[in-house]
């Protein structure tokens, strides 16, 4: 478990709490998924492969993500190439340890980038890890899962239910450690008070609703109490696979100026 994080931000009156929190649930021996969670990065890894392979492959896909963490400002085009590096990364190590040979990962994060001027989000993803943004009273999800269902739910051919059990379900159509890389999908856009975003692995969006993961969100102003009960509810649901989430909140107020100080700044405009 990882304690709330304050992130300042100096215009607007603004900051950003982080709230994250991983466990390996019921089911599996392992925990194969990775998250990071400090400077201007926030990220979520599902690592697969077998015995200790996906928990490799996912540490280093967030390894070297973190390694943009103290980077301000950074361009979409850096992170990018980060998720590049970080599949270079994982193949080399594949490489060179043959118990780790076809490991790879998902990846699904947001960070800041200055793009036009002003500092914006940027929301990207490889794989079925997912992001969601709630503000006000509507969340839905920026990312769009890379996977055999997506597809087929996209052609018209099974329902979202349908989905759900699936023999391809657990199918995806791109990953970190291929040769070739992977093309992340990206988006830009300006932030707006009040918005939050939810990092998660399959471990939830797999046993918990999207009208559950809603709820929870708007029911708990903690981020890391909303991301503790995301988790139990995953658990409740059954624990069939890792479980990893990381909540981000933008606040408007600065009722409590002594977090800012202590924490790393940054612009959002």
């Amino acid at each position: 478990m990882s304690p709330t994080h304050y992130a300042s931000i100096t215009t607007a009156d603004t900051r950003i709490r982080v709230g994250a929190r991983s466990h390996v649930g019921r089911v599996r021996q392992l925990n194969e998924d990775s998250f990071v969670a400090e400077g201007y990065v926030y990220a979520v890894a599902d690592g697969m492969g077998g015995h200790a392979a996906g928990e490799v492959a996912s540490q280093i896909a967030v390894l070297t993500l973190r390694d943009l963490g103290g980077n301000h400002p950074l361009r979409p085009d850096d992170i990018v190439d980060n998720i590049r590096e970080s599949n270079r990364r994982i193949l080399k190590s594949a490489g060179s340890r043959p118990e780790t040979e076809g490991m790879g990962t998902t990846m699904a994060g947001v960070t800041v980038v200055r793009t036009g001027g002003a500092d914006h989000w940027c929301v990207f993803n490889v794989g079925d890890s997912r992001v969601y943004r709630l503000l006000g009273n509507r969340m839905s999800q920026v990312t769009h899962d890379h996977s055999e269902v997506r597809e087929l739910i996209d052609a018209g051919l099974i329902t979202v239910d349908e989905a759900k059990k699936h023999p391809l379900r657990n199918v995806i159509t791109r990953s970190l450690g291929t040769d070739p890389g992977p093309t992340p999908d990206v988006w830009v856009f300006p932030p707006c008070p009040g918005e939050r975003f939810l990092i998660c692995s399959d471990g939830l969006s797999n046993e918990v609703t999207d009208r559950d993961i809603m709820v929870t969100l708007r029911e708990h102003d903690d981020p890391q109490a909303a991301a503790d009960e995301l988790v139990e509810l995953a658990l409740k649901a059954g624990g069939r696979d890792n479980v990893t989430v990381v909540v981000v909140a933008v606040d408007t107020d600065q009722d409590d100026d002594d977090d800012g100080d202590t924490a790393p700044r940054a612009h959002l405009s």
